[in-house]
């Protein structure tokens, strides 16, 4: 009988790790099939011209580098808040801290809200400020959508690291400042996946930046203007009745999933690297 359960269990598993297999080769094959013959040099490296949205020429460039402002500018901010408040619960608060539990139980909730929310409100606040749709606005939102993913995968991580370790380091004569340069060393791979998965979550994010950085056809030169990004993109585009405009947002899906796939293998490589480090 238990034999018979293992193999109902192992045919559940290969079942299910090949539905996934399949709607990700699925998904690909729909954008290559659709986006790879409309994509050209130009789509990359022109800003979209006079009725580029209605089968006129131009390109996506203004999309491209509107995301990667948003989701370089949001990361950075992200991880500057998050891992001051990741080594906040786990150095400083004991174990069993209610705080802590408090505060990790926040950021789980913080962790499901919609982006749409997360735009809705962002959105409120700055029609009260009096503030017009911005790349400062997209980056803002971004920062608030990623930060709980940062902390709560940095913290699963930093809770892994045995309490022996930093009473090592205190009993050597460390700081609660020079400890914090141990656990950076032991959970830098973790802070590299939460990185990937922040970025992943920012850039293909269409709700939040609608309702804050706008849309435009140029590049931004400065946070009050506003800023196009590749998911925009890709919905004004698929919501042309003209085909050619709808393979164009194949097109801009591809490159977007072209830039997830760069920085998801880089991502690797940096995690690789850093656990060669750990102790």
């Amino acid at each position: 009988m238990r034999f018979i359960e293992e193999k109902i269990v192992k045919l559940f598993m290969i079942g299910a790790t090949a539905l996934v297999f399949v709607f990700v080769a699925s998904i690909l094959y729909t954008i290559i099939a659709r986006g790879l013959p409309a994509l050209n040099w130009d789509m990359i490296t022109k800003l979209p011209s006079g009725g580029f949205y209605i089968g006129k020429e131009g390109g996506v460039l203004n999309a491209i580098v509107g995301s990667l402002y948003i989701v370089g500018a949001s990361t950075v901010l992200g991880l500057l808040i998050s891992i001051p408040v990741v080594f906040y619960i786990n150095v400083y608060l004991p174990k069993d801290s209610k705080l802590a539990y408090i505060a990790r139980l926040s950021f789980d909730i913080l962790f499901g809200i919609p982006s749409i929310v997360y735009g809705a409100f962002a959105f409120t606040i700055m029609i009260y400020l009096g503030l017009r749709t911005s790349l400062g606005g997209g980056i803002i939102v971004i920062t608030l959508l990623i930060i709980p993913i940062f902390i709560r995968s940095m913290d699963e991580v930093a809770r892994q690291l045995p309490r022996e370790l930093l009473d090592a380091t205190y009993s050597l004569g460390a700081t609660r400042l020079e400890t914090m340069g141990v656990v950076v060393r032991q959970i830098a791979p973790g802070i590299v996946t939460a990185t990937l998965l922040s970025i992943g979550r920012a850039i293909g994010d269409a709700a939040g930046v609608m309702f804050t950085a706008g849309f435009s056809d140029s590049i931004p030169t400065s946070f009050s203007q506003p800023a196009a990004t590749l998911p925009l993109s890709v919905f004004f585009q698929l919501s042309s009745p003209s085909a050619d405009v709808q393979d164009r947002a194949y097109a801009s899906a591809l490159i977007l999933t072209i830039i997830v796939l760069i920085l998801s293998v880089v991502g690797r490589f940096v995690t690789q690297k850093f656990s060669k480090n750990k102790i």
